[in-house]
């Protein structure tokens, strides 16, 4: 074997940096675009964003014509002999004392400060906190007011660092016993003491634990629910109240009276704690009706409008635009800048083209509700907006659209079909037949719940074609438990 030259001819699909820049905006949610919009504002000097104001402001002159400028706004009150018109200034003046004296609700301040807080109007005390307090904190706070030793306190301090946001000790205890170096009767006792603490139920290590502390704080022990609670709770989960009634010599009546009390219980006592932030969704296009037809309009508001610098375009358009480097530098953060705003707007233009070829297919949906929800893939939109199927998965991936019927993410219009009974008739949407079960959960006598074969067969009447596998897939998609746990003795 020798070496030797060869030259040959191939095709290869390269990524360049500017179409994986563009990929990569194409998939970002509306959020994350306008983060990355924001970083490259503050990196690119040639890159700026188009003021909102008027124009005719924005295009202040310089030099002679805007000193010329401000003599004519400065002199726009004058006569014509330059003076001020008389009593121009006295129209300025402000009651600077009156301002003081009013609050930020407008009373003076001779307002009783309770007549004035005993508005309607005024918010209360836990609407102006800026946050809500943690879990954490709250034990913290009270484990403060405790008249505890140091020693104790440390082992308070982390024994409610390891309690979870449901209210529940997630940590083998001898494993936190030995890392405090603290005896395991200390570390059991402290832990008695924190589970005394609010939210009642706190710092329990399971399910059990949790609902007897709430029982012995209701003042139920020795009771039949504290018996349940502690040696039939699986068999209360699957409401076999016979067998719990036979087990304790007790009528099935009294079981079931008691299990009401037991379902008041919390089994997550840290719930109230939670996050409860209600984050807005910010849709990303709109789809309205228009003279009788469905119309698809970009939501463009808050979004940075972007331009390239007037000033470094100018200068490089000069002759002397300084050293090679600085040039070379402009010069690439302007292709740069170009390739952004280029690739921001052929994001917007494919999610529009994208949500056209939505509405095309789900127009009865747009019209008439979930019940009328299609079969739809990615292929078929592909096809008919010729483009990939991978395109349109990265376009319907986190972006949503407001409709009449509500604000949808975009790849909720895409399921797969349950087809009819000897293929007589249109397939139906997944999501249309989960709906359906859940009406029919929602319907069905509580003593006697349908099973997912009784669910089955009520499907195959209105002409369903599905299996009961896929009707308890589905059951467990709409966190509907099963019949023996639906069904209601008494």
């Amino acid at each position: 074997m020798k070496a030797r030259l060869e030259l040959r001819l191939q095709q290869k699909l390269i990524m360049t940096p500017q179409l994986q820049q563009a990929i990569r905006l194409l998939q970002l949610s509306r959020l994350e675009l306008s983060q990355t919009v924001t970083q490259e504002l503050t990196e690119n000097p040639v890159l700026e964003e188009e003021a909102t104001t008027d124009p005719v402001e924005d295009e202040t002159p310089l030099g002679e014509d805007a000193t010329a400028t401000k003599a004519e706004t400065e002199g726009s009150d004058a006569g014509e002999s330059g003076e001020a018109e008389p009593g121009a200034l006295d129209r300025l003046e402000f009651n600077w004392d009156s301002y003081f004296d009013q609050d930020e609700t407008g009373a003076g301040r001779e307002t009783d400060y309770a007549t004035a807080s005993s508005s309607d109007d005024l918010p209360s005390f836990e609407q102006t906190l800026a946050k809500p307090v943690a879990l954490t904190d709250h034990l913290l706070w009270q484990l403060g007011l405790t008249s505890v030793t140091d020693e104790e306190r440390r082992i308070g301090a982390a024994i409610i660092g390891n309690i979870d946001d449901d209210g529940y000790l997630r940590v083998d205890f001898d494993e936190l016993a030995r890392a405090l170096n603290a005896p395991l009767a200390a570390v059991e006792r402290v832990l008695k003491m924190v589970q005394t603490f609010d939210p009642v139920g706190v710092g329990a290590r399971d399910l059990r634990e949790c609902l007897l502390i709430q029982t012995r704080q209701l003042g139920l022990q020795g009771s039949l629910v504290e018996s349940i609670i502690g040696h039939h709770l699986p068999d209360l989960e699957k409401k076999r109240y016979a067998a719990i009634a036979k087990a304790l010599s007790v009528a099935p009546e009294e079981v079931y009276q008691a299990s009401k009390v037991i379902e008041h219980l919390e089994p997550k006592p840290g719930r109230p704690f939670g996050s409860t932030d209600n984050l807005s969704m910010i849709p990303d296009v709109f789809v309205v009706k228009i003279e009788g037809k469905y119309a698809v309009l970009l939501n463009d508001d808050g979004m940075p409008r972007l331009r390239i610098s007037p000033y470094y375009r100018k200068l490089l358009k000069g002759k002397a635009t300084g050293p090679d480097a600085t040039k070379t530098y402009l010069e690439d953060k302007l292709r740069s800048a170009l390739w952004l705003i280029r690739s921001i707007e052929q994001r917007n233009r494919t999610i529009v083209r994208v949500a056209e070829s939505i509405v095309r297919f789900q127009q009865e949906f747009f019209d008439k509700g979930i019940n009328f929800l299609k079969p739809l893939i990615l292929k078929q939109v592909a096809e008919d907006i010729s483009m990939h199927e991978s395109t349109i998965s990265r376009v319907t991936t986190n972006k949503y659209v407001h409709t009449p019927q509500g604000i949808f993410e975009l790849k909720y219009f895409f399921n797969s079909s349950i087809g009819r009974v000897n293929g007589v008739g249109e397939d139906l949407s997944s999501v249309t037949v989960r709906e359906r079960i859940r009406q029919l959960v929602a319907a069905e006598d509580p003593l006697s719940p349908l099973t997912d074969h009784q669910l089955v067969q009520r499907l195959s009447a209105e002409q369903i074609a599905i299996a009961r596998r896929t009707v308890a897939k589905y059951r467990a998609w709409l966190h509907l438990p099963p019949a023996s746990k639906r069904k209601q003795v008494f």
